[in-house]
């Protein structure tokens, strides 16, 4: 039985896909243990049940997990950048007495890639492939998070990224702006070892009809009566975002269109989540006056995703207005897609690429509020036969491009090559 290092800072019960690319791992026979940190993302603090010297080591679905200190991130930058440092800081020294014997390294790489270096040397020391899969383009990523240009600073960053690279065996990225990106820095990576593997929706993320949905979402949130009959409500046209709620999703745009569209009585959007920037967008929609237009729901389980969006008309994507992010292809698209919904998107770049092959929904240029109240008032006025077939559309082309099965059997083919 083939053994699995994975080194991620997040893993369950944060939420990231890596979660289930672990578990299937596990189904197709591989021994999977995970080095991750003390869950804290993205509210902050820790999770209620772990902490320094709480549930360091478990097993869940078959996954080994081991803990490794760090500080949480916070709500500030100080705290960000603590929280950045202290987990490949700890992973130093675990490497120093780790007895875990793998016969792969794989790096899930979500901001920040400061903790590839523990795989870097986990690999070196004990000669084994090391497979990185890039999630944030460093050192990008830190330029528009932080706003630094200073080069003192991204200098160092740019090196380090330079050597995570060079010592990885292959390279997966998540759109095919980011091969280019990768291979076309300064210091080359070459093309034959960087290679495009979109991100999946695990297989939850399915259409739902709407009795089934209706029962799920009573069951999950009973105590928040008000947001189960505002989803209930068929009159209203319902846009929902779901996921994380941060500065990087220009969120800011949507009381901006809320205002627009405020004598149309019949406009809702489902904001599901949590993140740094939830109580500024709560304070804007307040300033906005359109408090009635929006249903904020607390971060749910993934899995009362689809249930969510099966009542709502559309879901919505946005980005803030940077040359990274028109090559991003988030994740959320694959839900999405997988859910079956017409998508509105303030994006451009991969992301209005593949909503434009797909035919699935509009893309409005980011920051454009009153195009994207248009495109809201334009769906809303379709009749429901042309938004299902948006709907049909976007599942179709999930299974053709994003597939789960698919996807999983590709990476295969690498881990076999190995061998």
């Amino acid at each position: 039985m083939s053994k699995i290092l994975v080194i991620c800072q997040y893993f369950h019960p944060e939420q990231f896909r890596i979660n289930d690319i672990c578990c299937e791992w596990i189904k197709r026979g591989y021994d999977v243990t995970v080095l991750t940190g003390i869950p804290n993302y993205p509210q902050g603090r820790f999770y209620e049940g772990y902490g320094l010297f709480k549930k360091r080591k478990e097993t869940w679905n078959g996954v080994k997990i081991i803990r490794i200190p760090l500080i949480p991130r916070g709500h500030t930058p100080i705290g960000m950048v603590l929280n950045y440092f202290s987990f490949p800081i700890s992973g130093f020294f675990w490497n120093i007495f780790a007895k875990i014997k793998a016969d792969y390294v794989f790096m899930f790489e979500t901001s920040p890639m400061t903790q590839c270096k523990i795989g870097v040397r986990y690999a070196k020391k004990h000669k084994v492939p090391l497979y990185l899969y890039v999630q944030d383009l460093w050192p990008e990523n830190v330029e528009i998070v932080t706003g630094i240009k200073n080069r003192l600073i991204i200098g160092p960053i740019d090196r380090m990224v330079d050597k995570i690279y060079a010592a990885c065996d292959e390279i997966f990225v998540t759109s095919p702006s980011f091969v280019k990106a990768v291979t076309g820095r300064k210091k080359s990576v070459p093309e034959i070892k960087v290679h495009y593997w979109p991100q999946y929706a695990e297989e939850f993320y399915s259409v739902v009809d709407k009795k089934t949905a209706n029962l799920n979402i009573q069951k999950e949130l009973a105590t928040d009566t008000k947001a189960i009959g505002e989803l209930q409500n068929d009159q209203t046209f319902k846009v929902a975002f779901t996921g994380n709620i941060g500065y990087a999703q220009g969120l800011q745009i949507l009381p901006q269109a809320a205002m627009l569209l405020k004598e149309i009585k019949n406009i809702r959007y489902v904001i599901v989540g949590d993140g740094r920037y939830k109580s500024k967008l709560m304070e804007e929609i307040h300033q906005s006056g359109v408090e009635d237009m929006f249903i904020m729901i607390d971060r749910q389980s993934p899995e009362l995703i689809p249930d969510i969006l099966a009542l709502c008309d559309a879901a919505y994507i946005s980005f803030m207005d940077t040359e990274l992010f028109t090559w991003t292809i988030p994740a959320k698209l694959q839900s999405y897609m997988a859910c079956g919904m017409p998508i509105i998107a303030s994006a451009s770049g991969e992301t209005k690429r593949i909503i434009e092959e797909a035919n699935c929904g509009r893309c409005v240029p980011i920051g454009e509020a009153k195009s994207l109240a248009e495109t809201i008032q334009d769906i809303s006025a379709m009749s429901k036969e042309e938004r299902h077939n948006l709907g049909v559309n976007s599942r179709e082309y999930f299974e053709a491009n994003f597939k789960k099965q698919k996807l999983m059997d590709e990476f295969e083919r690498y881990l076999n090559r190995e061998k």
